[in-house]
């Protein structure tokens, strides 16, 4: 263990110092800011630009297309408008069309108008080119919002601001006021340098998206190339402090003997709690929360859970832990919050200070999830025990638009610890070439009972974990390499690593043609790579060669296929492992929406440790009608055969409904169906031939902003087996009430 961590730190201080300097190396942009007035009056957002503010506001045409197409003349024009006041950034958008009856617009709940016609301002407010702000609206004013950085996009992140939108005769009109409170942004109160983009989304037989400048794509860093803008002098937060009070409730009942008998209750809560946040500068925010509502309103969608050799993922939903998440972000996944079960209160504290990006939080727990990750596999286990977990997250700007960073995380309760610390970085060396690595170490100690019951060491044990990412992207022309290993002691217990016991080697390159936007294809893509993994013993995990082909054209379609050819080893025995996977969509009008993924090949029945061929079959539709009404459709069907026959049929399908009365309401309706069926002759233990479960939810949300908000909903389980038809097993009902107290 401190031979590899010897090592590995060798490696590390070498990539440090050379990539520094390379990062160091970088030019400065040499654009032009564009001046943003200030002006005193105030905007009454109705998407009717009358007032004085925009007849003195900076006017910008937005003159290339940058995608499918390769900065060539847009197919329509588009004009944003921007200024400020003290306390606003205020934007505007004339988006021309020559037939706006084909302007795809449809009343949504916010963060979901992706199918539609859509503007974005993109804000680098501190001028760092890595972290920009970005708020979307339909042209209806439907909102969306996320923050976008080289780690990710984080679509969780929600602002409080106002949008409206209008289709004219002309095309549509878009209006924004966004609050100086809702983001973050220099400290300072002379003039200010922030990076800017503005992008309007065409969709018609392709989708086009429409920007300010032209984009180089052999330059690895967007933001790099963006517009500059001057002013925001004097702009303020104000007191910056917004509370949010909630109260929720719930009422479930169960069947005695969960099929059986009559329905009891079984909970009844009641349960008022607060958020508070304060930014107590323009660019730093304490959040504090005590009985937090983290209640999931939205079902995680269903997934298969047969033959699977490690843990599913579920994203994170929760408000308190999306604000600032994407700072927390990084190559291997050491923070993440859904293993929080059950908060009693919460500290965090986030945001950017110079160069210097700064993340904390600390949460009270009353539930203790734990994940003992392997080579072969995943466990996990829930303890009844208190623990605190806190997070600890420090990144520092180097050079033009690199990073090096310092992560540590600690849980702890009776008789148990999970500690972690380590360094990370993403290294841009060229325009073309960028290098992003980490490093952690972990210490762990487990209840003597865990230890013993799920076959973990005992006292205390550590390990390691080295993950160094190189890629190469041009026009047409990129190729990667990748390096990591975690060692088989080695515990992210606040984060998803499934996975121990392994070092894996991958390289690959890929070629890319772009075409006309109106010719039947616009984009082709190939590429190969060869896949190497072993465990600590030095014990093959698996090895393949890799291909992929990537497809789009008119209609929006794309065809996305992915192969591999190679072997895979389980429990010491040794299988190919050969399989397509096919992906591919099209969107024939914007009323109509469908998808389907085929996946076949070799595939081990890891129950019984054998060979097997898999075949899956994912149909997917979605249809919007009128401007109110979706409807959605989504199957999975999975078949696995061993050489005495079928082994098991799996059938998971879901129907999503949605009728949007208002922007601020709408009515939605999941149900969800589970149906597996088992050969029983063909398994060396003994299962049960079927499975049924039906879930059902109804919900209805009347939504001011993503903080004030009004939920009333129901749902239900059913339950089958080969001897028992579908049966309620439970029922439940809940609501919450949450309001947002901007100061």
């Amino acid at each position: 263990m401190k031979k590899d961590a010897i090592v590995l730190g060798s490696i590390l201080t070498t990539l440090v110092s050379l990539f520094t300097m390379l990062a160091f190396a970088s030019a400065e942009s040499g654009k032009t800011p564009h001046r943003v007035p200030r002006v005193n009056s105030q905007v009454r957002v109705d998407a009717v630009l009358d007032e004085e503010v925009w007849r003195q506001a900076l006017v910008m045409e937005m003159n290339y297309e940058v995608r499918p197409g390769e900065n060539i003349p847009p197919p329509v024009r588009t004009e944003v408008l921007l200024a400020y006041s003290e306390s606003h950034l205020y934007a505007a958008f004339r988006a021309y069309d020559p037939d706006p009856s084909q302007i795809r617009a449809r009343i949504t709940d916010r963060d979901n108008l992706w199918s539609d016609d859509w503007v974005v301002i993109i804000l680098d407010t501190f001028n760092d080119e890595r972290r920009a702000y970005d708020f979307f609206s339909n042209p209806l004013g439907v909102q969306a919002d996320q923050i976008e950085s080289p780690e990710g996009e984080g679509s969780g992140w929600d602002a409080i601001w106002d949008s409206d939108g209008r289709i004219t005769a002309e095309g549509y009109v878009v209006e924004m006021a966004i609050p100086f409170s809702s983001f973050r942004f220099q400290r300072t109160d002379s003039d200010q340098i922030w990076g800017f983009d503005a992008v309007r989304s065409y969709p018609r037989s392709v989708r086009h998206h429409i920007g300010l400048f032209p984009r180089d794509r052999n330059n690895n860093c967007y933001m790099c190339q963006a517009e500059k803008l001057i002013g925001f002098a004097g702009a303020t937060p104000g007191k910056n402090i917004e509370l949010d009070p909630t109260v929720s409730g719930l009422i479930t009942q169960e069947r005695e003997d969960t099929t059986a008998g009559p329905f009891e209750e079984r909970d009844r809560t009641f349960d008022p709690g607060i958020t508070a946040s304060w930014g107590f500068t323009p660019n730093l925010t304490l959040n504090a929360t005590i009985n937090p509502d983290f209640s999931q309103v939205e079902a995680d969608a269903a997934q298969l859970d047969i033959n699977t050799q490690f843990a599913l993922f579920y994203p994170e939903k929760r408000p308190f832990f999306l604000e600032g998440a994407d700072l927390f972000e990084t190559r291997l996944d050491a923070v993440h919050t859904r293993t929080l079960a059950d908060p009693d209160w919460g500290l965090k504290l986030t945001g950017k200070e110079g160069g210097n990006v700064i993340g904390l939080f600390i949460v009270q727990d009353n539930l203790t999830n734990l994940l003992f990750p392997g080579s072969q596999g995943s466990r996990s286990t829930s303890l009844q025990m208190n623990s605190t977990g806190s997070v600890a997250r420090y990144r520092r700007d180097v050079g033009r638009s690199s990073n090096l960073g310092i992560l540590m995380t600690d849980r702890e309760g009776d008789d148990y610890y999970n500690r972690l610390g380590g360094l990370d970085g993403n290294l841009r060396i060229t325009p073309k070439d960028r290098v992003r690595f980490q490093l952690l170490g972990s210490r762990t100690r487990y209840p003597d009972q865990i230890s013993a019951d799920f076959e973990q060491p005992h006292n205390s044990f550590e390990g390691t974990a080295f993950d160094v990412h190189y890629s190469h992207d041009t026009r047409s022309l990129d190729w990667y390499g990748v390096y990591r290993q975690v060692s088989p002691d080695f515990r992210a217990d606040l984060g998803f690593m499934t996975r121990a016991d392994f070092r894996l080697m991958d390289i690959g390159w890929g070629h890319t043609w772009n075409n006309d936007p109106d010719h039947w294809w616009n984009m082709l893509n190939v590429g190969s790579g060869y896949e190497y993994e072993w465990d600590f013993d030095d014990e093959l995990l698996s090895k393949a060669y890799t291909f992929w082909f990537n497809y789009a054209g008119l209609s929006q379609s794309w065809v996305d296929l992915y192969a591999e050819w190679g072997r895979q080893s389980f429990n010491g025995v040794e299988f190919d492992n050969r399989f397509v996977n096919i992906d591919g969509g099209i969107r024939p009008s914007g009323t109509l929406y469908f998808e389907m993924e085929v996946k076949f090949g070799d595939r081990i029945d890891y129950a019984n440790t054998r060979e097997g061929r898999r075949v899956v079959l994912e149909p997917s539709a979605e249809c919007k009608l009128g401007r109110h009404l979706s409807v959605e459709l989504d199957h999975i069907f999975e078949r696995l055969d061993v050489d005495e026959g079928r082994l098991y049929t799996a059938n998971i399908s879901q129907v999503r409904t949605v009728y949007q009365f208002t922007k601020r309401a709408f009515l939605r309706t999941i149900l969800q169906y589970v149906y597996y069926d088992y050969n029983t002759d063909l398994y060396t233990f003994a299962i049960d031939p079927e499975y049924k479960s039906v879930f059902s939810q109804t919900l209805f949300s009347y939504k001011i902003n993503p903080q004030t908000v009004l939920f009333l909903g129901y749902s239900d389980n059913y339950f089958g087996d080969q001897d028992l038809s579908l049966r309620q097993t439970d029922r439940t009902l809940f609501a919450k009430i949450g309001y947002a107290w901007v100061l």
